[in-house]
Parts: structure tokens; sequence; C-alpha cells
């Protein structure tokens, strides 16, 4: 079917799913004068960027973090009027720690000159102390050649990043202490689990289009504060109708060209639907005809994030954040503010790719983890725990594999009114809070030009900024 709702505005739109995407797309379509309602199954907006209390503590389930390329996420911080509360670095700085060196030698860091590309990023490497000077050199060359590649290659997608990398001079070295330290973090896969062309995206985007690209932004704040209440306040400023423990069992295309939404209880009428849910869910809700091929959506497989969480007695390290080489640990955050403690150091350890180690005992991850900060933080060796947690998403991301970027939907399907949008469509980026607010606007963007509806002015233009 195509699109048929020209000839009226709608009386009613729902967004089924309240994270990131389906805020956004509730947000975009009311200032556009489309009356929403947002369902959501959860006690809370957010989605997998939330917080909860834990005693004192409140804690985000995990650490998110974004770049100043993430133009959408920016625009969606504004949106929300919480930009203040997740600055952005003056300028990209990030201390890597390599254990197997001696204490005093083991630091390194990834940082940026006020030069034009790549000038900005050459005395950091030149210098970088965990690559020797042959690796550095070729570190530079794979740069350029990566420059060079188009990312609208579709041949790109079905390559896997390692054995490019490898093609272009990269050692193991490399790999390790460069390109997975800043790969892993945002694919959520190794180099050679991760695809050429999302691969080349976040490197081209992130670190080879302008100098200040890669400059790093998180929440001072839980994320719940961003995500849920501040969301919410911006939600209802617009009239929307949020809904939360309203967990969606079915749509169905009615014979008059509206939506049938059904929750418990009741039945919402729509004339369109944005699903900003996962992928698997969406397979579920998809009614018969929506798409060629749904079973593709079944195909996207998922990633582990892992969050281990130490409460010290004490202050053990002074850094907002670092990364770590030679120990499992891989980025370390300070969220002893954010979260309200008042004495002592709070720790986030974020571990993404943990498919090794998601479903581990936490008597087995403390025994781990607690040894290697001590390796890593020589502060932490004697100093008391007062907790220990761990929190895990066993499907936090899609899973960025060779040939993913044939089976991720776009906005439109083929049912008129029904549209599609989470971090897994097909926004050109990783799963990442981007990708989920760039999706909630292309679905909401599609949503007004079938209902024939302008744009507002001040929406984030997604064509533009990719």
């Amino acid at each position: 079917m195509t699109d048929g709702m020209r000839s009226g505005p709608a009386r009613e739109t729902v967004v089924v799913g309240g994270g990131l995407a389906g805020i956004t797309a509730a947000l975009a379509l009311a200032d556009a004068g489309v009356r929403v309602t947002l369902l959501e199954g959860r006690p809370r907006l957010g989605g997998l960027a939330f917080s909860f209390q834990r005693g004192e503590l409140t804690v985000d389930n995990g650490q998110h973090v974004y770049l100043r390329c993430c133009t959408a996420y920016r625009w969606f911080l504004d949106r929300i009027g919480g930009a203040a509360l997740a600055p952005l670095q003056d300028r990209l700085d990030v201390p890597v720690l390599d254990v197997t060196k001696p204490e005093g030698r083991r630091l390194g860091r990834l940082r940026r000159d006020a030069l034009p590309v790549p000038l900005h990023l050459g005395r950091s490497l030149a210098t970088y102390p965990h690559l020797s000077l042959a690796e550095r050199a070729k570190v530079g060359r794979a740069a350029l050649a990566l420059k060079g590649l188009d990312l609208a290659d579709p041949a790109l997608d079905a390559q896997d990043f390692g054995s490019w990398l490898a093609a272009h001079g990269q050692s193991a070295r490399a790999v390790e202490a460069l390109w997975d330290l800043v790969g892993v973090a945002t694919l959520n896969a190794v180099a050679g689990d991760a695809s050429l062309g999302l691969a080349a995206m976040v490197f081209k985007t992130g670190l080879l289009s302008d100098p200040g690209a890669a400059d790093i932004g998180w929440a001072h704040v839980p994320l719940g504060e961003l995500h849920d209440r501040l969301a919410r306040r911006a939600l209802d400023s617009v009239g929307v109708r949020t809904r939360i423990r309203s967990r969606v069992t079915s749509i169905s295309h009615n014979g008059n060209g509206r939506w049938s939404v059904q929750v418990p209880g009741e039945v919402v009428e729509a004339d369109a639907v944005v699903l900003a849910v996962p992928q698997r869910e969406t397979y579920d809700l998809l009614p018969d005809g929506a798409l060629d091929d749904p079973a593709q959506l079944l195909r996207i497989g998922t990633a582990p994030i892992l969050n281990v969480h130490v409460v010290y007695d004490r202050k053990v390290v002074d850094a907002p954040f670092l990364t770590a080489l030679g120990t499992p640990v891989q980025w370390v955050f300070d969220r002893t503010a954010a979260s309200g403690l008042k004495s002592g150091q709070y720790l986030a350890l974020s571990q993404s790719a943990a498919q090794d180690e998601i479903d581990a005992p936490v008597a087995a991850l403390r025994s781990r983890y607690l040894p290697e900060l001590e390796r890593l933080l020589p502060r932490s060796r004697g100093a008391g725990v007062r907790d220990f947690f761990v929190t895990r998403e066993r499907t936090a991301t899609f899973a960025p594999a060779p040939g993913v970027g044939r089976l991720r939907p776009g906005a439109r399907t083929k049912a008129s009114g029904l549209y599609l949008a989470g971090a897994w469509t097909a926004t050109g980026w990783p799963a990442t809070m981007e990708s989920a607010v760039r999706s909630g606007i292309g679905a909401a963007d599609a949503a007004l030009r079938a209902l024939g509806r302008p744009r507002p002015r001040h929406l984030f233009d997604v064509e533009e900024a990719a």
C-alpha cells in the first residue's frame, strides 16, 4: 500500500515505545500540530538509557556518552532543556592507561589540537606511547585510506573492519591500543566482528570530519533526569498524552484507513502509528504486508553490554573517566557526584562486547574486576569497597556485523500510516543515542509528509547533517 493520508489532518497519532526514538518522534509530530499519544510498557521513559535507585545512589543502568558530531542527540538535549546537564569537553582528551607498563610510565593520551583535520590529531598520534614509531606511521596511513572510503558503497557493509585493518598494515597491538579502543565503545564489537561500513562511518565522522567532532559529552546528572523527567516535561508542554505501563499487544489496519492499537483493556484509534521498539518486538507487532521480508528483522543480531559498579570508601582516581589497555577493564567513569554519593567514590566500568561475561555471577565478576582495578588504580589498593554490583543489558544494541546494513529497514513501511523508528533502523549510524534520535526524526518526518503537515522549522535536519 502507499501512503494515503493527505486528505485531512490526523485526529490521533500513536507512538509505540518511550525510548529516545519514540520520545523524539512524539515531540516532532506534536511540534507540527499533530495530536500524539505515546505508549510505553515500562514505568518510565528513556528506554535502555535510564536510572534507578540503590540505597542512597541514583544509578544509571549503563554509562552513555555522545560526541560533538552527534548533532541529532545534541538537538534532542536542547529540545528537552537538558544541554547544560550533559556538557561536552572543550577539547577531546582521553587518558589511556597501560597496566603492563611500570607505574609512572603507563599514561598516554588521545587528544586534539586546534588544527585542521587531520593535523588536529597529529601531535597526539606522534607522541602516543602505547604504539611503536612504525605502528604510529602505519596508523596514519590507514587513517588516510579510511578517509578515502565512500560510505555510500554497499560493498563496505559486506566486509569486516578487522580484515581491512590487517590489509592496511595494522598490527594486533595497533588494533588493541587504538582502533578497538574507540571501536568497541562505539560499535559494541571488536574490529573483526564489525561491518567495515559502520566502522568507517564512526571513524570518518568522529575523527576525520571536523577537528572537534570527537569531543566527548556525558550526563553530569542521572540519565533519568534527562530522558524521563525532562523528556516528559517537554512532551507535556506540547500536549503529548504520555501513558506508561501501557504495553501494546497488537496493531491492526482498519477498513476505514485508520489504525487500532491494542493495550490491555483498551483500543486506541489512530491515523498513523510509529513503532519505536526493538526489532524483535517490531516483528511481533507488524501487520501482514508491512515489509517485504519481515523475517529480516530477526536476522539483526544483538550484542550485550555489562556495567560493573564499585563504591569505594575514599577517592581512588582524579580523572572523570579513563580507558585501559592490558586488562579486561575497558572504560572507567567517575559517577560520584551524578549519583548523589556524599563520601567516597563511585566508579562505573562500561564493558562493551561482553558476550563472555554477560551472564557471569556477581561473585565471579567481583573476583575478577576488583584486582584489575587495583592493578590499574594504585590508590584503590587497601581502599574499602562499600558496594559492588552489576547491571546487564543482554540485548543492549544491534550487532554491527558485516551484512547488517541490508537488514535494517527505513522509516516507511508498505502499510499506509505505519512507520518504524529505533537505533536499529537504517540511520547509517551504529546503535547509539544519536541513531535513536535520528530514527525518531526520520519516522516523524515521513509521517508529516504523508499527512501534508509542514515540517517544524526548528526540527533537526537529518539529511543536511548526515
